[in-house]
């Protein structure tokens, strides 16, 4: 690596002029060499300066020049998204988890949490503790099961940009706990419960400037059906849709029917019944496209699965077209602009096919149907925790990545 060959080059200088000290004085021929030694050490540091470490690894950087360090993460609460986002960072190397504030449990019990997952299967790498830490892939990570995120101390961890996945902690003045705890920035793995920025990544991303400290990331189905609405509003002008998502059940859901004051149907049984449940989902599309405010709302209906859900979205067009057309254009983008957000499947698959499927929104161009050219009923499968989890990873990585923009 030309790092090693300079630091190889330099050593053998400092031996020379050392020996050379050793004796009365220099002569020409070894000024000459030792001059040449300093050239060579210079052309391959310069060299070097075309690499750029990111966490563990030497990869190359984007401008040439630049060395830039993984972005310092923390993880506050370690539910199902907690454990996923997790399970995401692990595998970045752009990412540096330093510090999970996991609520109740214990460094042996979320070791076995992490580990191992029913519908994501055993997690890769190592997953090993040593005392108050985790240690994944051989990395420390320190743990905690604070009450106030403040005493979590994020930012004496390293973790400036936190994922708060409590569901707790959704607005400005109760996630400023976290930033009083030394964090720079938090990211809300659920709808904000007020004002805070919301960015769905694919669709709005360019909004943020730097200046909100508080974003949300939307909900999954937000991001199943955001991506897809977006492709299809700029091209055909959506007037009106109604949204349905068939969605699989969460924990929120009672395993054997139970009781809710505020959802009765709500308390129904999860694993036997097929529950009608508002969604607040479509709505919120409208604050990352507000060019479709009063014109999109939707409801959920809750099915027996345990991950993978499905959105329909039917519509009345500005632009009139065919099913081919819209289904070129879709692929098109998901080949393009929004690769890896949006996706496309000509496939006749179901949702299991999609489980750990990383992509928001992908499209299922064999489901859909149209009735006339204006009037049209497309759906759209996402994996409402793997895709989802990627998504907050993927925005944090952005809020960094901007700020380190703005601060240069």
């Amino acid at each position: 690596a030309p790092v090693a060959a300079a630091v190889h080059v330099l050593s053998k200088i400092g031996r020379s002029h050392s020996h050379y000290r050793r004796g009365s004085q220099l002569s020409p021929l070894s000024t000459k060499y030792i001059k040449m030694k300093f050239a060579t050490a210079a052309l391959l540091v310069s060299s070097a300066s075309a690499y750029s470490f990111s966490g563990t690894s030497l990869k190359a950087a984007s401008n040439g020049s630049s060395m830039s360090m993984a972005t310092g993460m923390g993880v506050n609460g370690f539910g199902r998204i907690g454990r996923l986002v997790t399970r995401i960072m692990m595998e970045d190397d752009d990412c540096k988890l330093s510090a999970i504030n996991a609520g109740s449990a214990t460094p042996d019990y979320m070791a076995y949490q992490y580990k191992y997952d029913t519908i994501h299967g055993i997690a890769k790498g190592t997953v090993e503790v040593d005392g108050d830490f985790l240690v994944l892939n051989g990395e420390k990570i320190q743990t905690s099961r604070c009450r106030d995120p403040k005493e979590v101390g994020w930012g004496a961890l390293g973790a400036d940009y936190v994922c708060e996945s409590t569901g707790v902690f959704l607005t400005k003045e109760s996630a400023q706990s976290i930033l009083d705890g030394g964090a720079k920035k938090v990211i809300y793995s659920a709808p904000a419960k007020d004002d805070s920025q919301t960015i769905v990544m694919g669709v709005n991303a360019e909004e943020y400037d730097g200046s909100e400290n508080f974003i949300s990331c939307a909900s999954c189905t937000t991001n199943g059906l955001a991506p897809m609405v977006k492709a299809i509003h700029d091209e055909f002008d959506i007037q009106e849709a109604l949204m349905t998502t068939v969605h699989a059940m969460t924990a929120t859901q009672a395993v054997v029917d139970s009781s809710s004051r505020k959802d009765w149907r709500g308390g129904r049984a999860a694993s036997g019944n097929i529950i009608p449940s508002s969604t607040g989902a479509a709505k919120a599309v409208t604050k990352v496209i507000p060019s479709l405010q009063g014109k999109l709302t939707g409801m959920a209906f809750r099915v027996p699965t345990i991950d993978v859900s499905v959105v329909d979205l039917t519509c009345k067009l500005g632009k009139e077209t065919t099913y081919e057309e819209i289904c070129a254009v879709i692929k098109a983008k998901s080949e393009g602009e929004m690769k890896g957000v949006l996706g496309y499947c000509d496939e006749p698959l179901v949702s299991t096919d999609f489980e750990s499927d990383s992509r928001s929104s992908i499209f299922d161009a064999g489901a859909g149907i149209m009735l006339n050219p204006s009037f049209v009923k497309l759906v759209a499968w996402y994996d409402n925790e793997w895709g989802y989890s990627g998504r907050v990873v993927d925005l944090m990585k952005h809020v960094a990545a901007v700020d380190a923009k703005v601060a240069a």
